[in-house]
């Protein structure tokens, strides 16, 4: 993870949003939301801790007629406790829930339901069984990831897929024990991982697995490898020089304005310079019969007469 600098204007294109969504995951959420699409599944949207929405951003381009997106985030309120507030105060000090809000509208004419608020009263808004994809990027901390994942639980829909961001970092290893524990103990079933998410579901992951990896086998920007562990079988990507698959610019997107190129250098010739008027044929005759001496006199003779 790096550092994402916050900023006041408004976003032009999805890279200009302040956040950690590299191409990967945006091509893997674009996956699956896509297919989920064709494949008729409708639901609703979710999404836990937004920073300054980037990811939320592209989440809320997929909604679809008849379809509800949720996000919930701390913004400037008050953690639930001492360790949530240590973590809210020194990774997202400049998260506000105003700069969350401009960059969302540059992109979409209206609003998620915003929960202002811990993750933990996400179950209590949102409905059991009425989502379709999950995304969980909250506290890394393991007793509210722990939560997390059992509200996620509740509210997945049976083929829904939830991501769970940071599950390897070096920095939370909280994410990590609480997935992973989920997956051993809590019925969970990888799908795939990238660099940084987990992608995983309550249902059975063997049909999402077998097209994503005729989908993935066909690009040459993804490194793809597969593992078996407890006996779950593990897709690890990882990105090759992967460019962000296209997202439709904001309203506030200015065209570059093209810079003219140099004008190409003219090596300079002879034709360059008009040449001075050739000597006539009887002068041209006189310098090669005279003799040396007698040219020299008649240039004398010639300067002092000047």
């Amino acid at each position: 993870m790096t550092n994402a600098t916050a900023t006041d204007k408004h976003p032009g294109e999805l890279a200009d949003v302040p956040g950690w969504f590299p191409p990967l995951d945006q091509t893997l959420f674009t996956w699956f939301l896509d297919r989920q699409k064709k494949a008729g599944i409708k639901g609703d949207l979710l999404e836990l801790g937004v920073y300054m929405g980037k990811s939320a951003i592209l989440l809320g381009h997929h909604l679809q007629d008849g379809e509800q997106f949720t996000v919930c985030d701390l913004f400037e309120g008050d953690a639930p406790d001492e360790a949530n507030k240590a973590e809210s105060s020194k990774s997202y000090a400049s998260l506000t829930q105003q700069a969350f809000e401009r960059n969302y509208l540059s992109f979409h004419d209206s609003l998620p339901t915003v929960i202002t608020g811990p993750s933990s009263l996400v179950d209590e808004k949102v409905a059991p069984d009425s989502c379709r994809f999950i995304h969980i990027d909250a506290s890394h901390l393991y007793e509210h990831v722990y939560g997390d994942i059992g509200a996620a639980h509740d509210i997945l829909l049976p083929e829904g897929v939830v991501v769970l961001d940071d599950f390897r970092s070096e920095h939370t290893p909280g994410v990590a024990v609480a997935a992973w524990e989920a997956v051993l103990n809590r019925g969970l079933r990888p799908i795939c991982l990238s660099t940084q998410k987990l992608y995983a579901t309550w249902g059975d992951p063997e049909p999402l697995q077998e097209e994503l990896l005729e989908m993935l086998r066909q690009r040459s920007d993804v490194g793809l490898s597969l593992q078996e562990a407890a006996g779950h079988r593990l897709i690890r990507t990882r990105s090759r020089g992967m460019k962000p698959p296209p997202f439709p610019p904001s309203r506030h997107y200015v065209e570059p304005v093209a810079t003219p190129a140099p004008a190409p250098q003219v090596a300079e010739s002879r034709a360059a310079h008009p040449a001075g008027p050739a000597p006539s044929r009887a002068r041209r005759l006189a310098k090669d019969l005279l003799p040396p001496v007698i040219t020299r006199a008649v240039r004398r003779a010639r300067a002092k007469r000047s």
